[in-house]
């Protein structure tokens, strides 16, 4: 860890872009490895590479509120 506080950005009608380190997990409780500094997570729900985002999102349509 660098001890730089990881950011959470929405992007409306898109994913959630993290940067930095966080620790995702499964629901299980099981380590997802983070592979680069800055990920997009799924909001949509329709990602083929879930929690990731594939893109998918613009394909659907789909709006968030913000």
């Amino acid at each position: 860890m660098t001890g730089e506080e990881p950011t959470v950005t929405p992007y409306p009608d898109g994913p959630l872009i993290v940067r930095g380190e966080i620790a995702l997990q499964t629901v299980d409780g099981e380590p997802i490895p983070q592979k680069r500094r800055t990920v997009a997570l799924c909001r949509c729900g329709l990602s083929t590479i879930k929690p990731f985002c594939d893109g998918t999102h613009r394909l659907s349509g789909f709006r968030t509120d913000d």
